[in-house]
């Protein structure tokens, strides 16, 4: 038991640290309950002062994707063709500027602040209804963007990117209105999860502040993040002190950690992604230090 503290101690102290990620944002991790995972989002293990961050609001990012999925067969999903029409010649326009670095699912999701914050409006419970909004246009993004490599012409990547588009906004009110019915069952549900995830010495996942509802597979959560950034290369196992000097992290004891983790962006958005790669390799330690045990 002393070792699994030591550990989870060590798991919170090295990823208290921000991850700026540089990878495109990626929903539909199905090991992560299908959350949506900004690319310049922030992912880190709780330990201490877990239970606090466990609440109803940081549980509604991991409801809305649920809640999504449950509610897309009652939907409609028929972008209008003026919609359409429109939004691709915006986006051609924007893609021809920098085509190589034009990413399908990001340009689709950028859309959905203005349109969420004017959907959201007048609605009582903001909060839920922008969740809702947002995991919304995740989907539909995403799904619309698969496929769609970043060698792509610009007409093929903008195609996606407003079919997603287009489709989510003929969603929304539909979408909204639906996931409101589930949100109270939802959240008393993936709370009582994030409370006994804090309770392990493991500790719980949160991105942005909110909690990942990964149903008990934390480790397969935690390598499908990493795989969003498939440069790190990381070896780590077992307990001991953490500490960080330059670009590297160490964990001394029994055995050690080290990846890139230079934490402060230098110009613009940082490819540093050591944290979580850090992350992903100690979870794995644990849990075989745990069936070993």
């Amino acid at each position: 038991m002393r070792n699994s503290f030591a550990l989870g101690t060590l798991v919170a102290s090295l990823f208290a640290l921000p991850l700026l990620m540089s990878a495109p944002a990626h929903a539909g991790i199905a090991a992560c309950g299908n959350i949506d995972v900004e690319a310049h989002g922030m992912c880190e293990v709780k330990v201490d002062g877990c239970d606090v961050a466990c609440t109803p609001v940081t549980v509604e990012a991991a409801c809305a994707a649920q809640l999504q999925a449950s509610c897309t067969g009652s939907c409609p999903k028929v972008p209008s063709v003026s919609c359409t029409g429109s939004c691709q010649a915006d986006c051609e326009t924007e893609c021809d500027v920098t085509p190589a670095q034009f990413d399908c699912s990001a340009s689709c999701k950028a859309d959905a602040t203005a349109h969420c914050d004017a959907q959201c409006a007048s609605n009582a419970k903001q909060s839920e209804c922008q969740a809702s909004c947002k995991a919304t246009f995740a989907a539909d993004c995403d799904a619309s963007c698969t496929g769609t490599p970043g060698t792509a012409s610009c007409t093929a990547k903008c195609q996606g990117s407003c079919k997603g588009s287009c489709t989510a906004q003929t969603e929304l009110q539909c979408q909204v209105d639906c996931q409101a019915q589930g949100y109270a069952q939802c959240k008393t549900k993936v709370k009582g999860g994030c409370d006994i995830d804090c309770a392990d010495p493991q500790g719980a996942l949160f991105c942005e502040g909110e909690y990942i509802d990964h149903n008990g597979t934390v480790n397969e959560c935690i390598n499908a993040l990493k795989a969003a950034l498939p440069t790190i290369t990381v070896d780590a196992s077992a307990q001991g002190e953490s500490s960080c000097s330059g670009n590297s992290c160490m964990a001394s004891g029994s055995a050690q950690a080290s990846a890139n983790c230079s934490y402060a962006p230098s110009t613009g958005r940082t490819n540093t992604a050591g944290a979580l790669a850090i992350m992903a390799a100690l979870g794995a330690a644990f849990m075989r230090r745990r069936k070993a045990s």
